[in-house]
């Protein structure tokens, strides 16, 4: 298993055998996105179908998004997070914004 797998599962506190809910989707995840880089944290990794991944994963008008949703995903789910790089990578992509 790779690193970022490993970090996103203990993070959100998942056993290699629970059901991953997509961040968006609901719907079984199975692709670990970074959202912005390759900086394996917890702020930069979330969970997508691949459908989504393939959809949305490189395209910087949906960072943005993407970003927020994973914010709120955290949130929701009690996972302790850096909220000062989330806000200065949502500043940072806000320009890109087309939502």
């Amino acid at each position: 298993m790779k690193p970022h797998t490993k970090l996103y599962i203990k993070a959100m506190g998942y056993d290699e055998t629970d059901f991953m809910p997509c961040e968006i989707s609901g719907q079984r995840g199975v692709d670990i996105h970074h959202i912005v880089n390759r900086d394996d944290r917890i702020e930069n990794l979330m969970l997508l179908t691949r459908p989504l991944h393939k959809q949305l994963g490189e395209i910087k008008s949906k960072t943005y998004y993407l970003l927020r949703t994973h914010m709120y995903f955290l949130e929701e789910n009690g996972v302790k997070f850096d909220y000062s790089w989330f806000k200065e990578q949502i500043e940072k992509y806000e320009a890109y914004c087309d939502d």
